[in-house]
């Protein structure tokens, strides 16, 4: 039997840090906690998907993701707002660096990220908060299966480091 190349409809499970360029540790996961993702239905940044396709198990590099293929170029006259703090539930804690999803006029969904609470005021952006950000991954392919119908149905990964709790 050959082995098993990271492509489309493969659940790939990979052990990253991501860097910004000053260094600093970004986002990680761990050898105990690693990350799967559906190969090719959009989990991660196009521009790791790209560099991970056609890889084997055991592949370790190191990807620069372009702004263009991480999350996207910041556009700078889409200004955080501020939302009433009613307009969330009274008992939750509301932080920085919270990801909510918002319904828009047409009943589409985007998602938000909390970016400050001040007074009864929640500060968000509907950029991703590393738009416009050069990333720097280290990554290494801890693992590649072929996925199921039921995920690639749902587009993401089941079981360990997948989704299942929908």
């Amino acid at each position: 039997m050959s082995e098993l190349l990271v492509a489309e409809g493969q659940v790939v499970t990979v052990n990253y840090t991501l860097r910004g360029d000053d260094g600093e540790v970004l986002d990680a996961s761990t050898v105990e906690d690693p990350m799967a993702y559906l190969h090719g239905a959009d989990n991660i940044v196009p521009g790791l998907e790209k560099a991970l396709e056609g890889k084997a198990v055991g592949y370790k590099g190191k990807v620069t993701v372009s702004p263009e293929d991480g999350y996207g170029e910041r556009d700078e006259d889409d200004e955080p707002n501020a939302i009433p703090r009613k307009a969330f539930p009274p008992d939750m804690e509301i932080e920085a660096g919270m990801t909510f999803m918002a319904e828009g006029p047409n009943d589409e969904h985007a998602p938000i990220w909390v970016i400050g609470v001040e007074g009864d005021k929640v500060i968000v952006d509907s950029q991703h908060p590393l738009a416009g950000r050069t990333l720097h991954f280290e990554v290494e392919v801890l693992g590649i299966r072929a996925a199921s119908e039921e995920e690639l149905a749902h587009g993401h990964p089941h079981g360990p480091g997948g989704h299942h709790d929908h």
